[in-house]
């Protein structure tokens, strides 16, 4: 047994998994979030703002005690799209060093590919009666991963669609027009098509969301009293309950949207966007393979960066 820190750092939160790894499974130990917002004007910018940098180094540096207190062997920090796309990565990349100092920990700015192959290692670790092939997606901040496959990664694709990037290019009324979701969802149907030409989006026998958007989607949709993972983890629905889920979300006003018990605080200006990249995405879905059902998957790509330090080991 290996006890690990994952650390997943995206555009719009930063997560932490400890967990004790034995022979290819997990046993999580902690997991926490917290919204940060590194990616907050990246898309227009091409840089990381101060206070988003403040934020998330603060929050890294109390994940790395955390780490240290619970006595993780190894952590893997790993950062996605905010840090490929910014012009001052590499302040970013060093503050984070010096946060994990005590770990050597080198932060991995990493591509597209690996991202997708680690949301899948975790996304269908302890999938069970989920016909394969599956495509497992992962909706973030600025960008989506597409990832095909049955025992590993047969294809996969990252698109720059993503809630936050979406919701600063055109959701800026409460709610969202019709004029704003239109080019809105121009853009997402333009990625989606862009990723069917690298991951075939055909015969897939198993649909699997994962990440924020895909889990609040799914609560909404269960209508939850709060945000229960244990009732989201595995959940799968109808297609016509989760696009319905995802339009009335779309449709909510602000205020109504944080009022939901499921609704993480950081994610209400956001989820009308993601809603919409998730929706594209199971009507796409539904056409090309004739799915009847989406699966919903809490494990996502931190189980995979903590699964991977096993197998590095």
């Amino acid at each position: 047994m290996t006890r690990v820190g994952a650390i997943d750092c995206g555009t719009n939160s930063i997560r932490l998994l400890i967990a004790d790894v034995t022979e290819g499974s997990l046993q999580e130990v902690h997991r926490e979030m917290r919204i940060v917002r590194l990616g907050h004007g990246v898309d227009a910018t091409g840089r990381i703002g101060a206070e988003p940098m403040a934020r998330t180094l603060a929050a890294a540096a109390d994940y790395a005690a955390q780490c240290q207190e619970a006595g993780c062997e190894s952590v893997r920090f790993v950062a996605t799209s905010a840090s490929r796309d910014a012009a001052n990565a590499e302040e970013f990349v060093a503050g984070i060093q010096e946060a994990f100092a005590a770990f050597g920990t080198v932060p991995e700015v990493i591509s597209g590919q690996e991202e997708a192959a680690l949301s899948f290692a975790g996304a269908t670790t302890g999938l069970r009666g989920a016909a394969a092939p599956y495509l497992v997606v992962d909706i973030g901040g600025g960008s989506t991963e597409f990832v095909r496959g049955t025992q590993g990664v047969e294809q996969s694709v990252s698109v720059d669609i993503g809630c936050v990037r979406m919701t600063e290019r055109h959701l800026h009324s409460d709610p969202p027009t019709e004029e704003e979701i239109w080019p809105a969802l121009g853009d997402v149907t333009v990625a989606v098509n862009a990723a069917a030409e690298q991951v075939d989006l055909t015969g897939i026998g198993t649909l699997v969301g994962v990440a924020g958007s895909v889990t609040t989607v799914t609560a909404h949709a269960l209508g939850l009293d709060a945000y229960r993972p244990d009732q989201i983890h595995g959940a799968e629905l109808p297609v016509e309950q989760a696009i319905a889920a995802c339009t009335e979300l779309v449709q909510m006003n602000r205020t109504d949207r944080a009022a939901l018990p499921y609704m993480h605080e950081g994610r209400v200006d956001v989820i009308g966007a993601g809603a919409l990249v998730w929706r594209s995405i199971i009507q796409r879905l539904q056409h090309d393979s004739g799915l009847s059902t989406v699966r919903t998957s809490e494990h996502d790509i931190l189980d995979g960066i903590a699964l991977s330090q096993a197998a590095a080991g």
